[in-house]
Protein backbone atom coordinates (compact mmCIF):
# COMPACT_ATOMS: atom_id res chain seq x y z
CA UNK A 1 0.00 0.00 0.00
CA UNK A 2 2.42 2.53 -1.35
CA UNK A 3 1.30 6.53 -1.24
CA UNK A 4 3.47 9.71 -2.85
CA UNK A 5 3.40 11.10 0.46
CA UNK A 6 4.63 8.11 2.91
CA UNK A 7 6.87 6.47 -0.03
CA UNK A 8 6.01 3.51 1.55
CA UNK A 9 5.07 0.21 0.63
CA UNK A 10 4.70 -2.65 3.11
CA UNK A 11 3.78 -6.58 2.03
CA UNK A 12 1.88 -8.53 4.67
CA UNK A 13 3.61 -11.90 3.34
CA UNK A 14 5.99 -14.15 4.18
CA UNK A 15 9.73 -12.80 4.33
CA UNK A 16 11.39 -15.56 2.84
CA UNK A 17 8.82 -16.44 0.40
CA UNK A 18 9.08 -12.87 -0.74
CA UNK A 19 12.93 -12.62 -0.95
CA UNK A 20 12.66 -15.68 -2.83
CA UNK A 21 10.47 -14.44 -5.54
CA UNK A 22 12.87 -11.38 -5.68
CA UNK A 23 15.73 -11.05 -7.90
CA UNK A 24 18.57 -8.47 -6.58
CA UNK A 25 16.91 -5.50 -5.22
CA UNK A 26 18.54 -2.73 -7.68
CA UNK A 27 18.44 0.80 -6.32
CA UNK A 28 18.15 -0.62 -2.56
CA UNK A 29 20.02 -1.29 0.57
CA UNK A 30 18.46 -3.60 3.35
CA UNK A 31 18.06 -3.01 7.20
CA UNK A 32 16.60 -5.11 8.98
CA UNK A 33 16.83 -7.00 12.45
CA UNK A 34 16.19 -11.01 12.03
CA UNK A 35 13.59 -13.12 14.64
CA UNK A 36 14.98 -14.64 17.48
CA UNK A 37 14.96 -18.63 18.90
CA UNK A 38 12.30 -17.11 20.79
CA UNK A 39 9.64 -17.12 17.62
CA UNK A 40 10.13 -20.82 16.73
CA UNK A 41 9.30 -22.50 19.44
CA UNK A 42 9.33 -26.02 17.58
CA UNK A 43 13.00 -25.59 16.27
CA UNK A 44 16.09 -26.44 18.39
CA UNK A 45 18.47 -24.11 18.74
CA UNK A 46 21.09 -25.80 16.44
CA UNK A 47 18.01 -26.11 13.91
CA UNK A 48 17.39 -22.07 14.70
CA UNK A 49 21.19 -21.45 14.09
CA UNK A 50 20.76 -22.99 10.59
CA UNK A 51 17.89 -21.42 9.85
CA UNK A 52 19.34 -17.89 10.99
CA UNK A 53 22.35 -18.59 8.50
CA UNK A 54 20.63 -19.35 5.53
CA UNK A 55 18.34 -16.37 6.12
CA UNK A 56 21.21 -13.96 6.45
CA UNK A 57 22.82 -15.18 3.02
CA UNK A 58 19.12 -15.16 1.40
CA UNK A 59 18.83 -11.38 2.28
CA UNK A 60 21.69 -10.70 1.56
CA UNK A 61 22.16 -12.36 -1.72
CA UNK A 62 19.09 -9.62 -2.84
CA UNK A 63 21.39 -6.47 -2.00
CA UNK A 64 22.77 -4.90 -5.27
CA UNK A 65 26.81 -4.33 -5.44
CA UNK A 66 26.42 -0.84 -4.96
CA UNK A 67 24.05 -0.92 -1.85
CA UNK A 68 24.86 -2.60 1.50
CA UNK A 69 22.74 -4.66 3.73
CA UNK A 70 22.48 -3.48 7.73
CA UNK A 71 21.22 -6.29 10.33
CA UNK A 72 20.90 -4.61 13.93
CA UNK A 73 21.05 -7.93 16.03
CA UNK A 74 20.94 -8.80 19.87
CA UNK A 75 22.36 -11.84 21.40
CA UNK A 76 20.75 -14.26 23.74
CA UNK A 77 21.95 -16.35 26.70
CA UNK A 78 20.53 -19.49 26.22
CA UNK A 79 20.87 -23.05 28.55
CA UNK A 80 24.04 -21.50 30.29
CA UNK A 81 26.03 -20.48 26.51
CA UNK A 82 26.08 -17.82 24.75
CA UNK A 83 24.23 -17.57 21.32
CA UNK A 84 26.31 -14.61 19.36
CA UNK A 85 24.13 -13.25 16.45
CA UNK A 86 26.81 -11.16 14.94
CA UNK A 87 29.11 -14.42 14.45
CA UNK A 88 26.30 -15.67 12.52
CA UNK A 89 25.58 -12.57 10.22
CA UNK A 90 29.24 -12.63 9.57
CA UNK A 91 29.58 -16.45 8.61
CA UNK A 92 26.64 -15.76 6.18
CA UNK A 93 28.10 -12.94 4.42
CA UNK A 94 31.54 -15.06 3.83
CA UNK A 95 28.86 -17.47 1.77
CA UNK A 96 27.86 -14.67 0.14
CA UNK A 97 30.97 -12.63 -0.55
CA UNK A 98 30.45 -9.85 0.70
CA UNK A 99 32.09 -7.68 3.05
CA UNK A 100 32.32 -6.46 6.83
CA UNK A 101 32.11 -2.36 6.26
CA UNK A 102 31.72 -1.75 9.98
CA UNK A 103 30.34 -3.27 13.55
CA UNK A 104 28.85 -0.89 15.79
CA UNK A 105 27.88 -1.56 19.47
CA UNK A 106 24.88 -0.15 20.63
CA UNK A 107 23.93 0.01 24.03
CA UNK A 108 20.64 -1.24 25.65
CA UNK A 109 21.69 -0.25 28.96
CA UNK A 110 23.93 1.79 31.08
CA UNK A 111 27.81 0.28 30.82
CA UNK A 112 28.34 -1.15 33.48
CA UNK A 113 24.81 -2.30 34.75
CA UNK A 114 24.10 -6.67 35.18
CA UNK A 115 21.72 -8.13 32.74
CA UNK A 116 20.45 -11.85 32.25
CA UNK A 117 18.44 -13.43 29.20
CA UNK A 118 20.17 -10.69 27.04
CA UNK A 119 23.09 -8.89 27.15
CA UNK A 120 23.23 -4.99 27.12
CA UNK A 121 24.11 -3.52 24.01
CA UNK A 122 22.90 -5.06 20.23
CA UNK A 123 25.60 -5.40 17.17
CA UNK A 124 25.28 -3.60 14.28
CA UNK A 125 26.96 -4.77 11.24
CA UNK A 126 27.44 -3.71 7.80
CA UNK A 127 28.08 -5.79 4.70
CA UNK A 128 28.44 -4.86 0.85
CA UNK A 129 29.92 -6.63 -1.95
CA UNK A 130 31.02 -3.19 -4.07
CA UNK A 131 30.85 -0.41 -1.39
CA UNK A 132 34.06 0.40 0.36
CA UNK A 133 34.36 2.23 3.90
CA UNK A 134 35.85 5.64 3.59
CA UNK A 135 37.40 6.79 6.69
CA UNK A 136 36.95 10.10 6.23
CA UNK A 137 33.76 9.42 6.95
CA UNK A 138 34.00 7.54 10.40
CA UNK A 139 31.27 7.61 12.54
CA UNK A 140 31.25 6.26 15.95
CA UNK A 141 31.84 2.54 17.16
CA UNK A 142 29.67 3.07 19.97
CA UNK A 143 26.13 4.27 20.31
CA UNK A 144 25.28 5.34 24.05
CA UNK A 145 21.63 4.33 23.32
CA UNK A 146 19.70 2.71 20.95
CA UNK A 147 16.93 5.55 21.07
CA UNK A 148 12.93 5.03 21.39
CA UNK A 149 11.73 1.71 20.20
CA UNK A 150 7.44 1.03 19.33
CA UNK A 151 7.78 -2.72 20.64
CA UNK A 152 10.13 -4.91 22.48
CA UNK A 153 11.72 -6.48 19.21
CA UNK A 154 12.34 -3.26 17.41
CA UNK A 155 15.47 -1.27 16.07
CA UNK A 156 15.90 1.97 18.16
CA UNK A 157 14.98 5.49 16.35
CA UNK A 158 19.30 6.49 17.37
CA UNK A 159 20.42 3.02 15.78
CA UNK A 160 17.77 3.42 12.56
CA UNK A 161 19.04 7.60 12.02
CA UNK A 162 22.46 5.99 12.22
CA UNK A 163 22.03 3.16 9.67
CA UNK A 164 19.88 4.97 7.04
CA UNK A 165 22.06 8.27 7.11
CA UNK A 166 25.10 5.89 6.40
CA UNK A 167 23.06 4.53 3.08
CA UNK A 168 22.25 8.36 2.48
CA UNK A 169 25.98 9.30 2.23
CA UNK A 170 27.71 6.55 1.33
CA UNK A 171 25.51 4.68 -1.36
CA UNK A 172 23.82 5.70 -4.44
CA UNK A 173 20.70 3.88 -3.19
CA UNK A 174 17.39 5.44 -2.08
CA UNK A 175 15.52 3.09 -0.85
CA UNK A 176 15.56 0.97 1.96
CA UNK A 177 13.69 -2.43 2.01
CA UNK A 178 13.38 -4.15 5.74
CA UNK A 179 12.29 -7.93 5.05
CA UNK A 180 11.32 -8.26 8.89
CA UNK A 181 10.01 -4.88 9.63
CA UNK A 182 8.10 -5.27 12.68
CA UNK A 183 6.02 -2.17 13.64
CA UNK A 184 7.72 0.32 10.65
CA UNK A 185 10.43 1.91 12.74
CA UNK A 186 13.29 1.61 10.15
CA UNK A 187 10.60 2.38 7.46
CA UNK A 188 9.58 5.55 9.08
CA UNK A 189 12.85 6.85 10.07
CA UNK A 190 13.74 6.11 6.10
CA UNK A 191 11.09 8.57 4.97
CA UNK A 192 12.13 11.13 7.50
CA UNK A 193 15.24 11.35 5.94
CA UNK A 194 13.84 11.72 2.13
CA UNK A 195 14.80 7.84 1.17
CA UNK A 196 11.84 5.53 -0.04
CA UNK A 197 11.10 2.36 2.04
CA UNK A 198 9.54 -1.52 1.28
CA UNK A 199 8.51 -3.75 4.22
CA UNK A 200 7.44 -7.20 4.82
CA UNK A 201 5.65 -8.25 7.82
CA UNK A 202 3.83 -11.62 8.46
CA UNK A 203 1.67 -10.36 11.31
CA UNK A 204 -1.30 -8.10 9.78
CA UNK A 205 -1.32 -6.37 12.39
CA UNK A 206 1.99 -5.23 12.29
CA UNK A 207 1.96 -4.43 9.16
CA UNK A 208 -0.64 -2.49 9.15
CA UNK A 209 0.87 -0.27 12.02
CA UNK A 210 4.30 -0.32 9.86
CA UNK A 211 2.28 1.68 6.85
CA UNK A 212 1.17 4.40 8.97
CA UNK A 213 4.06 4.72 11.40
CA UNK A 214 5.91 7.93 11.60
CA UNK A 215 8.94 8.81 14.11
CA UNK A 216 9.32 12.66 13.41
CA UNK A 217 12.75 13.80 13.86
CA UNK A 218 13.98 15.92 16.55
Amino acid sequence: MASDESKRTVHCADALAWLEGQGVLAGCSIITSMPDVSEFPSLSLAEWKDWFIRTAALVLSRCPDDGVTIFYQTDIKKDGTWVDKGYLVQKAAEQQGHALLWHKVVCRAPPGGVTFGRPAYSHMLCFSKGIRADLAKSTADVLPQAGEVTWTRGMGVEACLVACRYVLDNTPTRTIVDPFCGHGTVLAVANELGLEAVGVELSAKRARKARTLRMPLK
